[in-house]
């Protein structure tokens, strides 16, 4: 498993190169400039982009970029906070902090409802409960998370004004509820329908039916015998959806006004503000990528069978 670890590692710092050559081009493709403004003038445009580099040949500037992210160096804001390092915006001005302080509640009201919700759909397949919870998970899942935001919103805040409107950072028990069950409320009905369907799979397997031969009750089987081998499909999805909820929802964080990465990526983007843009991509595609990885090592403890290497290696 080590080796197999450390190929994958090696893989993975290739890709973020590769991921953040591919978006500095298609950044510099699209016309216009982070310096254009009404009152701008030609010359101020000149002194500024020679003094961030950015009237050198475009190889260059990449050859640049590159080898600042080999040193940890990930730029300095061209547009949104002038000057400022890159990499103090995102770490230490508490925005990645946000994201992740969102993240983590929705993630566990993913797993800790998702997951039992399709085991207790499972079990009672074809009754009423089933049904029930079917239909529940079928709406959650059709029903954007801002309209789920805006009609918390609308009965929690503004008719019974039992809870803030605006979380901001997140400081008290109030401010949590509204935007993690507004970003948790989706993946937690995807899960339970995945779960339901992996275990209803795995409930006509062989071993199922030889367990049900020796006389074991039909919720042991489910719960314990069942279950682990149906979370496969559930971890495999965790995965990336882990990276994608640690980096901040932006229509969630722009409607209850949480000042997180997600939020501040796409006011990069809207601003051109080339370095901010190339750090949180690399931010997510490092996420996504470890956690792809951690997949591949859960997959073991799951299913002992599963094997991470082939044997040549």
């Amino acid at each position: 498993m080590f080796g197999y670890v450390v190929k994958r590692i090696a893989a993975s710092v290739c890709t973020l190169f590769f991921v953040a050559a591919i978006t500095f081009l298609v950044m510099n493709a699209i016309p216009g400039s982070p310096f254009l403004e009404e009152n701008t003038t030609v010359e101020q445009m000149e002194l500024a982009n020679e003094k961030y580099g950015l009237d050198k040949p475009l190889i260059v500037q990449l050859k640049n970029y590159l080898e600042g992210y080999l040193h940890g160096d990930l730029g300095t804001s061209l547009k949104m906070q002038k000057g400022t390092p890159v990499a103090d915006l995102i770490f230490h001005q508490g925005k990645f902090e946000l994201s992740i302080k969102l993240g983590v509640p929705a993630l566990l009201i993913t797993v800790l409802v998702g997951v039992p919700l399709g085991c207790i759909a499972a079990y009672f397949r074809g009754k009423w409960i089933d049904n029930l919870l079917s239909v529940f998970s079928t709406l959650g899942i059709a029903i954007p998370n801002f309209v789920v935001a805006t009609l918390l919103l609308e009965v929690f805040a503004i008719r019974l004004g039992i809870l803030p409107s605006v979380s901001g950072s997140l400081t008290d028990v109030k401010s949590y509820i509204m935007p993690v069950i507004s970003l948790g409320l989706y993946y937690a009905c995807y899960v339970a329908k995945l779960t339901r369907t992996s275990m209803l799979d795995a409930i006509n397997q062989d071993y199922v039916r030889t367990a049900r031969a020796k006389g074991l009750k039909t919720g042991k089987i489910i719960f314990k015998h069942a279950l682990r081998n149906s979370l496969i499909p559930v971890v495999t999805y965790l995965g990336p959806l882990t990276a994608g909820l640690m980096c901040g929802g932006f229509v969630i964080e722009t409607t209850f006004g949480i000042p997180g990465l997600g939020k501040y990526f796409v006011s990069s983007i809207i601003e051109r503000d080339y370095p901010v843009i190339m750090a949180t991509t690399i931010v997510l595609s490092a996420l996504v990528i470890g956690m792809n990885l951690l997949v591949d090592i859960i997959y073991k403890f799951v299913d002992p069978r599963i094997t991470l290497t082939g044997k040549g290696e």
